[in-house]
């Protein structure tokens, strides 16, 4: 069950990335040329949260009861901290996407409390962006870019 979850969690993790970047272009792209919020720019600040909430559904799966990573740190949390690899996905990666989480949230929820458009896509434009730096940050990019390869 672990490699599945694993496998799907990381294509998923290439899906999210994608529809990422492409939010935060066309956010940027229309926050700079002022152009007006469509129905297009919020589907998908929304499918961009739901392919997260997918992600962050399955890192907690995996966090919680298959990892055998995670569950050696949590035998000896102290010592786990000395280990590079433990304390990554332990603390590290765990932290660093509950952030990009709630951020790539906040860059959905947030233009919808606004009528102007420059205002929704600045709001889209940093909430994502930070969202994306902390995902790119906290990538395990050490492992195979697709399962088996």
């Amino acid at each position: 069950m672990y490699e599945i979850i694993l496998a799907i969690h990381n294509i998923i993790r290439w899906i999210a990335l994608l529809l990422l970047v492409v939010v935060v272009v066309r956010s940027f792209i229309g926050w700079f040329s002022k152009r007006e919020w469509s129905e297009t720019d919020r589907k998908l600040g929304k499918f961009t949260t739901i392919t997260l909430d997918v992600q962050l559904l399955l890192g907690l799966l995996l966090y919680i009861f298959f990892s055998s990573t995670t569950k050696a740190a949590f035998q000896d949390f102290g010592a786990a901290m000395q280990v590079n690899d433990l304390r990554y996905f332990a603390v590290d990666h765990a932290l660093l996407m509950l952030l990009a989480f709630f951020f790539a949230h906040l860059g959905s929820a947030l233009p919808k409390r606004v009528e102007n458009s420059n205002v929704k896509f600045r709001r889209a434009a940093i909430w994502f962006t930070l969202a994306l730096l902390l995902i790119l940050a906290g990538m395990p990019w050490a492992r195979p870019l697709l399962p088996g390869i």
